[in-house]
């Protein structure tokens, strides 16, 4: 089974299932320079007290970039004489950044305590455009991705101790692997990625955009996508130190967005 938590899903129940990453090659340093990184965003003068108005930003740059390795628009096209022309996938996209934005919105309290639920609301964000009301926020019904998001849901809830950025990476990657939904999973995945560092305290206003790092390296995303999902140790550790680097880049994105609204 790939993914990290099928493949770690018969570990004994005192022991962190997620430790053995953090012997692999490049991830405690890619992690911790992601830290440090997005520190300094958040101590950057602007971003003190004016933080609103740059997470407000970050959050239509993370929509936009969502949205492009989606398949979707970088920005919404000229209305027809319809009013129609609205991309689906940069709407969801963009509903989601919405729910997400300056960490301060009800889906992060949602996500301490009952994150299965906040997925399913990301989906019906992410999705209302693409997918029938009924089938929005609602899995695939099989044994297996139940098990899996179930898993997960244990992981972001205390199963482990690692850092943020790292389990941030394994959120991410497994809800790319699992596909739960068939429709905007890769919206879902990402926004949850956020989500993880807002409400772990790494990036607590949202104030990071990674989105714009995958999207310019879309190509090494998925191979490292799949690497993760192969759950081999060199795969596994190429998705977690790219995870890691586009958070350090994200941090860089931050403080320009701050610089520009100071000048």
């Amino acid at each position: 089974m790939s993914g990290v938590t099928g493949s770690r899903a018969g570990d004994a129940a005192n022991r962190d299932p997620l430790a053995p990453l953090m012997a692999l090659a490049g991830v405690q340093q890619a992690a911790d320079d992601a830290r440090e990184a997005l520190g300094r965003a958040h101590r950057h003068r602007t971003n003190l007290r004016g933080w609103p108005k740059t997470a407000a930003e970050a959050a239509v740059r993370a929509a936009r970039a969502s949205s492009v390795l989606e398949g979707g628009g970088l920005q919404f096209p000229p209305a027809g004489p319809d009013g129609d022309g609205a991309d689906p996938v940069l709407a969801g996209a963009l509903r989601v950044a919405d729910a997400l934005e300056g960490g301060e919105g009800a889906l992060v309290g949602v996500w301490r305590r009952a994150p299965l639920q906040a997925i399913a609301r990301l989906h019906a964000l992410a999705a209302a455009d693409l997918v029938a009301g009924d089938a929005l926020g609602r899995p695939r019904g099989d044994v297996d991705t139940g098990r899996r998001l179930e898993l997960l849901a244990d992981l972001v809830t205390g199963g482990t101790r690692v850092p943020a950025p790292v389990l941030a990476a394994v959120a991410h990657g497994e809800l790319l692997t699992l596909q739960p939904f068939g429709t905007a999973d890769g919206v879902v995945a990402r926004a949850v990625s956020r989500l993880v560092t807002i409400a772990g305290g790494l990036d607590p206003h949202g104030l990071g955009v990674p989105e714009v790092h995958w999207m310019r390296r879309s190509g090494d995303y998925r191979a490292a996508a799949q690497g993760f999902a192969s759950g081999t140790p060199d795969g596994l550790a190429a998705w977690l130190v790219l995870s890691s680097e586009a958070l350090h880049a994200g941090a860089r994105e931050a403080l320009a967005i701050a610089q520009a609204m100071s000048s």
